[in-house]
C-alpha cells in the first residue's frame, strides 16, 4: 500500500460523504438525528459492522 493508495480512499470517501449531503441533505440530517437517538451499544454495533464491512471490500478488492 503506497501513499497514493492512502489519499486516493480519503478522496473517494470525502466524495461519497459529500455527495449524500449536496443530493440530500433533509434525508442526511434525518439519518443522522436517527442514529444519535439509538443508544451506545447499537451506535457501536453499527460502527464495528460498517469497519469489518469495508474491512471485508478492501481485501476482496485486493486479493
Amino acid at each position: 500500500m503506497s501513499w497514493s493508495d492512502l489519499f486516493t480512499a480519503l478522496g473517494l470517501a470525502a466524495v461519497i460523504e459529500g455527495a449524500a449531503y449536496a443530493i440530500a441533505p433533509e434525508a442526511t440530517k434525518r439519518a443522522f438525528i436517527e442514529f444519535f437517538s439509538m443508544p451506545v451499544e447499537a451506535r457501536r454495533l453499527v460502527g464495528l459492522l460498517v469497519c469489518t464491512g469495508g474491512i471485508l471490500l478492501v481485501w476482496l478488492a485486493r486479493s
